[in-house]
């Protein structure tokens, strides 16, 4: 499922809260210049001012716009904004106190030099925040960005996404369709694939989203979407160049600087990804308590028929082909991937590809005894019960995989289902 980007006032919600801390400590440095002391909210004329300096900022921000292309203002323009919605909401605060009638109560002084130092304050603040911000844009994040371009303007591309990498993506590599680049580099940003590898490139690769823009004069590789949008990728179109492609969710919106139309299988919004994480973290933080109850009394059993760690760590593929490692605890022998060569002729699977037995003798407590019956031990038990999987709580608690969610695949059986 896709995550779709804040839109509106909500994609600058920091810069927003960050506003209204400077107001706050504005109004509390100006009160105690004031000779007042440092708490103005003792009194209830000031308290309520206090209260009104942050839904006045509120009221600018929407009404001015203040935040509008907050990252791509430059200095100047920047304190301009800053100064003229200072000056806004210095005004509010003055038609407040005449309408109330309460300007005599009022410490003039103090009202100038909260908007004093509050302009000097945000300004500050916001620049050093656009800083950090380009900071990160500059080395990236976490969802991965495949890049499918045409020669002709590859180059471009490249720099413009680097240039203006609001949306904090890692290139992950550049696909050019009409020539085969693979191995060269386009302004740091390997070239891994052409127009026929691109699609088992994302299969094998961790890749989150792909970005289609193609020269004007070719149309786009219509192929090679579908075959993107099988896979479940999202996909990111150049809307100079349209096209029809499957997909039961399209929306427009904004990579880089190119206005694009997206489309997905699904999409959450910011809300709907925050409350389900939050319920993560809630059954997350209940399965690990579990999960070292339980401990208490397998552990020991574990550890005294086999030796050894009692959990186990498995790399699994998670969404969108990251792979991450799982946690279990371990029902199986130490030396169970040793034993799996000499058990392939009993495999149920008799291709080769997957692995199965009736009866697993690397289970811990598995055995064969001379009458030919089965015994079974403390592995089978945490494995018919379920219980040797509470430990993918952590991995729950962690953010790797949900409490709700699809199987997470082994490096084996995806490599598998590639072939």
């Amino acid at each position: 499922m896709y995550r779709k980007d804040s839109e509106g006032w909500l994609k600058h919600t920091d810069f927003i809260i960050l506003d209204m801390i400077c107001l706050q400590l504005a109004y509390v440095l100006a009160y105690a210049i004031s000779g007042y002391g440092f708490n103005p909210y003792e009194t209830i004329i000031y308290r309520n001012m206090a209260v009104f300096l942050e839904l006045a900022d509120l009221v600018m921000i929407f009404a001015y716009g203040t935040m509008k292309s907050v990252l791509k203002r430059g200095y100047y323009r920047d304190f301009v904004v800053t100064l003229n919605h200072a000056i806004m909401v210095g005004a509010l605060a003055v038609l407040y106190l005449f309408l109330l009638q309460q300007g005599q109560d009022f410490s003039r002084l103090t009202l100038m030099l909260t908007i004093i130092i509050y302009l000097v304050m945000t300004y500050i603040v916001r620049e050093l925040w656009k800083k950090l911000l380009r900071k990160q844009m500059k080395d990236g994040g976490e969802r991965k960005l495949l890049i499918v371009t045409s020669e002709d303007v590859a180059e471009q591309v490249v720099l413009s996404m680097q240039e203006n990498n609001y949306a904090r993506f890692s290139l992950a590599g550049v696909a050019v369709v009409d020539a085969d680049w693979t191995g060269r580099e386009i302004h740091g940003v390997p070239v891994v694939a052409n127009e026929e590898t691109a699609a088992m490139y994302v299969c094998q690769e961790w890749i989150d989203e792909v970005l289609v823009v193609v020269s004007e004069v070719l149309p786009y590789p219509a192929e090679l979407i579908e075959q993107l949008s099988e896979t479940g990728v999202t996909i990111h179109l150049n809307l100079a160049k349209i096209t029809s492609v499957p997909g039961k969710k399209q929306f427009v919106e904004k990579v880089g600087d190119y206005t694009v139309l997206t489309t997905s299988i699904n999409y959450a919004s910011t809300r709907q990804l925050m409350l389900k994480r939050l319920m993560d973290i809630a059954g997350g933080l209940v399965g690990c308590i579990f999960t070292g109850i339980i401990c208490i009394f397998i552990g020991p059993a574990i550890y005294i028929a086999s030796p050894g760690p009692i959990f186990f760590a498995q790399e699994r593929v998670g969404k969108n082909g990251k792979k991450f490692k799982m946690y279990k605890f371990r029902s199986m022998y130490m030396d169970a991937e040793e034993r799996k060569a000499e058990l392939m002729k009993d495999n149920k699977l008799g291709d080769g590809k997957m692995f199965k037995l009736d009866f697993d003798p690397r289970v811990i407590g598995n055995k064969i005894l001379p009458d030919g019956t089965h015994k079974t031990g403390i592995g089978d038990f945490i494995r018919r019960t379920s219980l040797d999987e509470f430990p993918q709580f952590f991995n729950v608690l962690r953010g790797d995989s949900g409490i709700i969610g699809t199987t997470k695949k082994n490096l084996d059986f995806t490599r598998v289902s590639l072939a």
